[in-house]
């Protein structure tokens, strides 16, 4: 099914996990044994993709993706250097060898793989119906959406599984995802579907103005959201590649990674 039911994203292994494109499975080096041949772990991220990597209001980088790669930096007892760098120069980079590990929300997708190897997935971001709190009755569904106006921005996932899935609706494409939320907001449109992350915090934010809220469930299609999001390694270091998904698995079990699921996503994703 294209619905995605989901008890939340802490589950360490999943679907996505399972449905790796062109990669082997590796067994995974004890964590802290990178420390043998590596004191510094070094980090590349963007700094304009809150709440994954952004400036805080004393100038300092942080976000989930931070925190999460100073996790995985203590859990394998290594020195930790996170830096920003422009999106298009960070695969660029890592290829250059002048970062270990990039951090930035990359998809992995068959032409991501190509050039980069992953760690285990992370996170997965779905897409969301939002809808006026008021309309009760309405069902986020094909059949429930029939003949519905739903609001996508423009050249967007969003959109072309909206009219791969939702053929019977009156799909209205915006410039933008603001535009797209303001016209819900405003009862130009009766649901927007958008980006599940973003849609969260505008939904419990003060610029929905409290009109609207989730409706039915998160939809998870690879073909459009993407196989979840993990960190970008070079193809080079296989064991650097066993020794952060060996990290991972240890910081999800220690309940660290739910402390920043928390901390960084307040708002129900699913």
């Amino acid at each position: 099914m294209i619905l995605a039911t989901l008890a939340g994203i802490l589950s360490p292994v999943g679907p996505a996990l399972a449905q790796r494109v062109g990669e082997g499975a590796a067994a995974p080096a004890p964590a802290g044994a990178i420390a043998a041949r590596r004191v510094v772990l070094r980090f590349l991220t963007t700094n304009d993709f809150p709440p994954f990597n952004f400036y805080d209001e004393d100038g300092v980088l942080t976000g989930f993706n931070v925190d999460l790669a100073r996790a995985i930096c203590l859990q394998l007892d290594v020195t930790c250097e996170v830096s920003e760098r422009e999106w298009n120069d960070l695969i660029p980079a890592l290829e250059r060898t002048e970062a270990d590990a990039v951090i930035a929300g990359h998809a992995v997708t068959a032409d991501s793989i190509l050039k980069v190897s992953f760690s285990d997935r992370y996170f997965h971001t779905p897409g969301r119906f939002a809808g006026r709190r008021a309309d009760t009755s309405t069902t986020a569904t094909p059949e429930g959406l029939e003949g519905k106006r739903i609001a996508v921005a423009s050249g967007t996932a969003h959109e072309a599984f909206m009219r791969e899935y939702f053929r019977s609706s009156r799909i209205l494409p915006f410039d933008n995802p603001d535009l797209a939320r303001e016209a819900l907001k405003a009862g130009e449109v009766d649901v927007v579907f958008d980006d599940g992350i973003g849609l969260s915090f505008w939904v419990n934010g003060t610029g929905s103005e409290q009109c609207c809220d989730f409706k039915g469930g998160a939809y998870l299609e690879p073909k459009y959201f993407g196989d979840g999001i993990a960190i970008a390694l070079n193809k080079s270091d296989p064991q650097l590649k066993a020794d952060v998904d060996a990290a991972l698995a240890e910081v999800r079990s220690s309940g660290r990674f739910a402390e920043l699921v928390t901390r960084y996503f307040p708002y129900r994703l699913y």
